[in-house]
């Protein structure tokens, strides 16, 4: 930790002790840890293990739970915030759903996308897996998400390392035709932008937080095709979900176009391993 963090941990806290502290994550060179005092207070600090880029996912973070704040109740409380260093609450999690947490979890997503706007995008630019995410306004969904996240995320991957050319020629094929497979108009609603099952957090049978939102207005239906992904809602979800804002008859064809940006994302942030996912996407876009 360097020691503008150190100083401003030290300026936070006065004269309280610091009991232990725990790395809760070490990845995209952002540090997250859970600090505990002597007073059995707990919060969590998060801040770059060594700053490189000009994007600073500290601020885009901070500023999505900003907003966040007014719209549900479930995203952590900011302490203390700076360029440099963000504290917020720690939330107790132990992963114990109740029978009815497709219910509960369906009734909190719809506070958030029940929120619209004239035009897709946001104010300032979000953050996901500490990556950059454009968020400049437009009035064209297939455009922004072209543009914006799927294509976005297709060159920092073939700027890095690029997967197979087989697989390249299917993506850029889909790129150039997308306008054939997804919605044209849509309302734009407000996103958490990270909505996976380890941003979604349960204590005791009780859906206790959503954390590390980075967001936008964009497609519902983008949210939901993450939360298919691997599966963690079902059904029941969906039919609580539609009942307030109705899915797409034909949402389950371009699922997989959905799908497919946030396992490109996997293959550049994490492992890429996904590749193998990419192609079953692929397959199932039938490009």
């Amino acid at each position: 930790m360097n020691k503008i963090v150190e100083n401003q941990i030290a300026g936070y806290l006065l004269d309280k002790k610091i009991k232990t502290r725990t790395i809760l994550s070490n990845s995209f060179n952002m540090i997250c840890e859970k600090i505990l005092l002597e007073n059995n207070e707990v919060f969590v600090a998060k801040y770059y293990q060594n700053k490189e880029k000009e994007f600073n996912s500290i601020i885009s973070e901070k500023n999505s739970l900003s907003y966040l704040a007014n719209v549900t109740s479930l995203v952590p409380k900011i302490k203390f915030n700076s360029n440099e260093l963000l504290i917020i609450d720690y939330i107790e999690n132990n992963n114990i759903k109740n029978k009815n947490y497709q219910i509960i979890l369906a009734d909190e997503i719809l506070k958030i996308h029940q929120n619209t706007n004239k035009k897709y995008g946001f104010k300032f630019d979000s953050q996901i897996g500490a990556l950059k995410q454009t968020n400049e306004f437009t009035d064209n969904w297939i455009n922004f998400f072209r543009d914006r996240r799927l294509n976005s995320i297709f060159e920092l991957i073939n700027n890095d390392k690029p997967m197979e050319s087989h697989i390249n020629r299917r993506i850029e094929k889909l790129l150039k035709n997308i306008h054939n497979f997804i919605p044209k108009n849509t309302i734009p609603r407000l996103l958490h932008g990270d909505l996976w099952g380890g941003n979604i957090l349960y204590n005791n049978g009780k859906l206790v937080g959503l954390i590390d939102p980075g967001i936008f207005f964009g497609h519902n239906e983008l949210e939901i095709a993450y939360l298919t992904w691997f599966n963690f809602v079902n059904e029941e979800f969906i039919k609580i979900y539609s009942n307030s804002i109705p899915i797409e008859r034909d949402y389950f064809e371009y699922e997989p176009i959905y799908q497919l940006y946030y396992c490109l994302l996997n293959v550049h942030l994490w492992d890429r391993m996904y590749i193998r996912d990419v192609e079953k996407l692929l397959n199932k876009i039938k490009i």
